[in-house]
């Protein structure tokens, strides 16, 4: 059926709805409103004129529908082509000016709502008789029935209908209008509803499919020529296009394949974690999809071949074309009906004996093709349930392993996951660990420096106190020779004493007072000095515990967490050059005096350093000089 032919049953209805004597006229006036809501709705420019100039002679008479064709023809449908208009916009125009005349409405209750009658209206017109006033013979009617209660999945009762038929025989004859169809619809008696929504969705499904010619329509995985990516994507496949949308609702359209001779769909194998995988290749591009399941695969590539095999014969509706079928097969079936029924009337004019032998032949040999049909019938219907089930278990048993598969992947990341947090406490304790070693080692560090600087300090005060008693020794004999030469003075006769002048015996006296003084400062400063040197050992004793203690928490720190013996490896060669042990004192104080050889630069500094090694060096007598009494060198 071409483009102006389905634009003509819908303008019919609207060109009668405008009849209201039922002459088979309509005024001018009614036509001008039809005729330019027919250029908004066609997308066509509008001409208000050409009316008024097509019917000149006629000035405000009424014009028949064979008077309105012409115009018609020239001025609104040859401009029309495919594409620039949107038919089921076109169509509701069209409804909306005829039911408001012709139908009385659903009663209340009824599982139809306005919308599912305007699409049972359009499916009316798109399966009626190519003649007027428009009709649907039964045969069309229990298609239309049938795929209806297959997108419900339930099995269509054809008894309604017969019931029907055998009520009404015009219907039988010439079919039944639009009108009577939609009433026996919401009456029930042509299709058994019980869900409206169910109904609804059903009729919707059917809708898309024969009015929009929708081969197939749902969610694939499409692979990106950009990003080469895999998105999921809604796919609406029809005779000359694929468009793949956001989502459903068709609102974002993402891109459309153009179909045609040249297009080719082949599977290819699975890859990059994807299965069911095909491709349509064009003349510039290949597009890969995967499918959800195997069937779904199979079904898509069918559709589409579907599709290609319509383009390469020049056909643009699927339904169309069952339609003609359909009817071309009638016409066969009533052709050889009829040959069969003149032979069987002349052989009974003939014989009456010879014609029933025959006829229970004939009857006989039907009902032999009757149950031969059934029988294959059944079979094919057993292997097809058989199929279905075989099909049904091993996706099934696909799930069942996916599932499996699955929790095995789930347990295998929490297992990670429970190792990845017990690796992360371990590396935390680690971590602290070696601040707690770096922190012991600086301790560690300044304690030793305290030693250090109190065993220094403790040679200076040692020196210092030799000092003092080599002067209190130096003092102490000249005192005692004073001492001498005065009671050698003494005992002088007074004689001797007066040869021996009176200046001397004068100084002697001053003398010895003075040396006793000396010797008095000089034993307070050597007192002082045993008490200074008593602090400073004290103060090394205190040093020296500090340092025995942090080497111990040392040696603790460095005791390994766990088997990680890698890590104890790298702590141990960054935190302590020994293996076993910390830093004694000797070995701390050898690095200090190097550091220190290296970093003196005057004369008098290198000096002092030499006092330091020298103190260094003494460093491990010192338990034995603490044990001598004090002023003991």
């Amino acid at each position: 059926m071409d483009l102006k032919s389905e634009l003509l049953k819908s303008i019919w209805y609207a060109f009668t709805s405008l009849d209201v004597e039922k002459c088979g006229k309509v005024s001018k006036s009614q036509l001008k409103v039809l005729s330019h809501n027919l250029y908004t709705v066609l997308n066509i420019p509008h001409d208000p004129k050409a009316l008024e100039e097509h019917f000149q002679d006629d000035d405000d008479g009424p014009v028949s529908n064979h008077g309105y064709m012409p115009y018609l023809n020239k001025y609104i449908l040859d401009k029309v082509k495919e594409g620039m208009f949107d038919k089921e916009e076109f169509d509701d125009l069209c409804w909306m000016m005829t039911m408001k005349k012709n139908f009385k409405g659903v009663p209340e209750g009824a599982p139809l709502s306005p919308r599912d009658c305007f699409k049972l209206f359009c499916l009316f017109n798109l399966l009626s008789e190519d003649r007027y006033p428009l009709v649907m013979i039964p045969e069309e009617v229990e298609y239309l029935m049938k795929k209806i209660s297959t997108a419900m999945s339930q099995e269509w009762d054809g008894k309604p209908l017969e019931d029907l038929i055998s009520q009404d025989a015009t219907v039988r004859e010439e079919g039944m209008s639009v009108w009577t169809f939609l009433e026996h619809m919401g009456a029930g008696q042509l299709l058994r509803v019980t869900n409206a929504e169910a109904f609804s969705l059903a009729l919707n499904e059917v809708f898309l499919e024969m009015y929009h010619n929708v081969l197939k329509r749902g969610y694939m995985w499409k692979k990106g020529h950009v990003r080469r990516n895999w998105t999921e994507r809604w796919f609406v496949l029809k005779p000359s296009s694929m468009s793949y949308y956001v989502s459903e609702n068709l609102k974002d359209k993402k891109g459309e394949i153009q179909l045609d001779q040249s297009c080719v769909i082949e599977p290819i194998p699975d890859k990059e974690g994807k299965r069911c995988l095909f491709c349509v290749k064009t003349h510039n591009k290949t597009y890969e999809m995967s499918a959800a399941d195997q069937r779904q695969k199979v079904e898509w590539i069918q559709a589409v071949q579907t599709a290609l095999c319509l383009q390469s014969e020049g056909k643009s509706s699927l339904h169309f074309e069952l339609k003609l079928k359909r009817r071309v097969q009638r016409e066969n079936s009533q052709r050889e009906r009829s040959p069969s029924t003149r032979s069987s009337s002349s052989l009974i004019s003939q014989s009456d004996d010879s014609n029933t032998q025959e006829m229970e032949r004939e009857r006989e040999r039907q009902d032999h093709d009757i149950d031969s049909i059934i029988q294959h019938a059944r079979e094919l219907e057993t292997r097809r349930r058989e199929a279905e089930e075989m099909e049904r278990r091993k996706q099934r048993e696909v799930q069942i392993e996916l599932e499996r598969q699955l929790k095995e992947a789930e347990m295998l990341r929490d297992s990670m996951q429970a190792k990845m947090q017990e690796k992360e406490k371990e590396a935390e304790q680690h971590k602290k660990r070696i601040q707690e070693l770096e922190l012991t080692q600086q301790k560690l560090e300044a304690a030793l420096n305290m030693e250090i600087q109190a065993r220094l300090e403790e040679e200076r005060v040692r020196q210092e106190l030799e000092r003092l008693l080599e002067a209190e020794e130096e003092k102490k004999k000249q005192f005692h020779l004073l001492q001498e030469q005065q009671r050698a003075l003494q005992s002088l006769s007074p004689t001797e004493a007066g040869f021996s002048g009176g200046a001397k015996e004068k100084n002697t006296p001053s003398a010895l007072h003075s040396a006793s003084q000396e010797l008095q400062d000089l034993r307070e400063s050597r007192q002082r000095s045993h008490q200074r040197l008593e602090e400073v050992q004290e103060k090394l004793r205190n040093a020296s515990q500090h340092v025995q203690h942090w080497n111990v928490q040392l040696n603790r720190l460095m005791t390994p967490i766990t088997a990680a013996d890698r890590l104890e490896r790298s702590l141990t060669k960054r935190t302590c050059p020994k293996k076993d042990s910390a830093l004694a004192s000797n070995e701390f104080i050898t690095k200090f005096r190097i550091s220190d050889s290296q970093n003196s630069q005057l004369p008098e500094n290198n000096k002092g350093l030499e006092k330091q090694m020298e103190a260094a060096n003494l460093s491990d007598g010192s338990e034995e000089s603490q044990k001598k009494p004090n002023g003991q060198i």
